[in-house]
């Protein structure tokens, strides 16, 4: 299965991404004997990706997100490398069939599902179109394009509480809870304003918001001879402001008969759509255990590591395979899962303080180690967190033989974390994973709006206080200096003693 370099109809593979992804998308390539080549912005000229990589080119752009959404240089990147491939990681062009049709015309081979896939799915509203005439479950909903002179009266007869969103949306922007038809024309202008700024789309639709649901997610790989196999669940309710902070699998809210259930679901979706490569079917999940189809993402997820360490499969391998046009070549009763893993993702931010990202250079890094520990990430000592790009710095994947003992290892990990010149939150993880509820597996999306005190920094004793302040001081080279000088008085005596 391509073990060799003869194998494969490419020999080298562009990165068009920056930071863990791109390097873990290298260490499969190189891995693999195949050259490994990163574009990179001249802000990430010292990462890691840019170290590891077989070549580096540097591409240009009015701000360091511009560069790297920039399709034009990136392929003329590919080119003058002789890259006979492109990985989009995810983010940036991962999900835009343009970049990926433009690819392709190229003579290049795109890392992912092809155009019409992306099309397809990555439209919210084309997709849920397609999912409920395929049969599958959807929660009740109103979509503006069916009429958009009756869309506000059509979402009223959703009833409250309802959830607007862009059709075009992603990372929770533009998303709007609305519980009293009052505010609902308002809330619309709102969310239609907020899709036009991020987007450059304003076309909404609504759909009944389920109180308190879990996110599940399933990982899906298909190839081009129509092969379909899902690698069971992960369960990503820890959120925060609609994006994932903790992510695991399998779900402990799952019996087997429904994680088998909604698995299938998820490749029957995708089988369905003819999906090539990998990628991600998400359900909203809700307290009785009924479950909506909510998007799909036709990329790698950030939280891909967790079944990669259940399964043991490398799912960047068998991306590269399957776009080599090579059949899965297992069935779905070969795929098999073992413990028990969970994913952190480190973020530079204050939780305390709204979970406002912060910044400032690398001082110290000091990654965790120990049996069931992995640490995704493309900083270095010595380098510099800044507000160009989203502000996860790191991910830390931990497995376990259960979960009892993946939480325990992860909290060890979290506490030997050490990454000193701006504020981190594995503090706030520790916190949350010694809340009673997510030891329990008892979370949902709201779970942290619930529990404020998990994000609040615990207030210091008097005597820590002291403790820091004497510590700071203490290091303080001028301070320091001046509590060693010896006085003028004093030094004129010279070595006389009494």
């Amino acid at each position: 299965m391509n073990s060799t370099l003869a194998d494969w109809p490419f020999n080298a593979v562009l990165v068009a991404n920056r930071g863990e992804i791109a390097v873990r998308v290298l260490r499969t390539v190189q891995k693999l004997g195949l050259k490994g080549i990163v574009v990179y912005h001249a802000a990430d000229r010292a990462t890691l990706a840019v170290k590891m990589a077989d070549q580096a080119i540097e591409i240009t752009g009015a701000t360091p997100v511009a560069a790297y959404l920039d399709a034009a240089q990136i392929l003329a990147a590919a080119k003058t490398s002789g890259a006979g491939a492109i990985h989009p990681g995810y983010g940036f062009l991962s999900e835009n069939a343009g970049f990926c049709a433009a690819v392709e015309n190229a003579g290049l081979i795109f890392i992912g599902p092809k155009p019409a896939q992306i099309t397809l799915m990555g439209d919210k509203v084309r997709a849920r179109n397609f999912v409920e005439k395929g049969g599958f479950p959807v929660a009740p909903s109103a979509i503006e394009d069916d009429d958009p002179q009756t869309f506000n009266a059509r979402a009223r007869k959703v009833g409250t509480p309802l959830l607007i969103k862009p059709s075009a949306g992603g990372g929770g922007k533009g998303m709007r809870i609305v519980r009293d038809l009052a505010v609902l024309d308002e809330e619309i202008l709102r969310a239609r304003s907020e899709g036009q700024r991020y987007f450059g789309d304003g076309r909404l639709y609504v759909e009944r918001y389920i109180e308190n649901p879990r996110h599940i997610e399933v990982q899906v790989l298909g190839d081009s001879h129509g092969n379909v196999v899902h690698l069971f669940e992960r369960e990503c309710s820890v959120q925060r402001r609609f994006q994932k902070i903790v992510e695991e699998t399998p779900s402990p809210a799952l019996s087997a008969e429904l994680r088998n259930r909604i698995c299938e679901t998820a490749a029957g979706i995708a089988r369905s759509a003819g999906y090539r490569n990998a990628g991600t079917v998400e359900f909203i999940f809700g307290p009785s255990g009924e479950y909506y189809f909510l998007e799909m993402n036709t990329r790698l997820q950030v939280e891909h590591p967790v079944t990669e360490e259940i399964t043991g499969k490398d799912l960047v391998h068998e991306q590269l395979r399957i776009a080599a046009g090579e059949p899965l070549g297992y069935t779905q009763a070969q795929v098999t899962a073992q413990g028990h893993a969970i994913e952190f993702r480190i973020y530079a931010e204050d939780a305390s303080r709204g979970y406002t990202p912060t910044t400032g250079p690398i001082l110290r890094l000091q990654a965790p180690q120990g049996e069931g520990v992995r640490w995704d990430s493309g900083v270095l000592q010595g380098g510099e967190v800044t507000a160009a790009f989203d502000p996860m710095i790191a991910k830390l994947i931990i497995r376990g033989r259960d979960r009892s003992e993946a939480i325990a290892r992860a909290d060890k990990a979290l506490k030997d974390t050490i990454l000193l010149g701006c504020k981190t939150n594995t503090a706030f993880l520790r916190r949350l994973i010694a809340h009673p509820a997510f030891v329990a597996g008892d979370v949902h999306t709201g779970f942290l709006d619930a529990n404020p005190q998990i994000a609040a920094e615990p207030e210091l004793s008097a005597e820590t206080l002291r403790a820091l302040l004497a510590a700071a001081a203490l290091s303080t080279r001028t301070l320091r200096d001046g509590a060693d000088a010896v006085l003028d008085l004093h030094a004129a005596i010279g070595a006389w003693t009494n």
